[in-house]
């Protein structure tokens, strides 16, 4: 299960996003807003966030006017590897070397065509799994529970 969440700037996104999904049989869980009234993406990148780390959703996509605030909020939720794409070759790196759980685009960033692209190179790309990836993406998490790589 896919949580798909976004304010008023990824908006634009929202209905190509859930096009692309259907497309592709990939269930979601839709947390909102469906609404153009300004709103905090703080918020909608926290409770999409919480949803893949408490395991409820296995990734999340989510929308706002760049991609980067969701992308920081989300980052902040211990469990979160999240992206912020604007092209379908970052996607796929992003899931095979960094084996992210969590993609924001930018609503102001992306048109709907690309976005649907971006999606799709995210949702097929499997984690390499490799040990050189595996190492980093360790390491990533040894960051955030606060062990000293220095």
């Amino acid at each position: 299960m896919l949580v798909l969440a976004n304010d008023h700037g990824g908006l634009i996104l929202r209905e190509p996003i859930i096009e692309i999904l259907n497309e592709l049989n990939v269930p979601y869980r839709d947390i909102g807003t469906g609404s153009p009234e300004s709103t905090d993406y703080p918020l909608w990148g926290y409770r999409a966030a919480k949803l893949v780390a408490d395991g409820e959703c296995d990734r999340g996509i989510m929308m706002c006017g760049t991609g980067v605030g969701m992308s920081l909020s989300a980052n902040k939720i211990k469990g979160i590897r999240c992206v912020v794409c604007s092209d379908c070759y970052s996607a796929k790196l992003s899931r095979a070397h960094n084996n992210v759980n969590m993609l924001a685009l930018g609503g102001r960033v992306v048109g709907p065509g690309l976005a649907k692209m971006i999606v799709k190179v995210w949702l097929e790309t499997p984690f390499d799994g490799g040990e050189r990836h595996s190492r980093r993406v360790k390491m990533i998490g040894d960051i955030e529970q606060g062990i000293d790589l220095g």
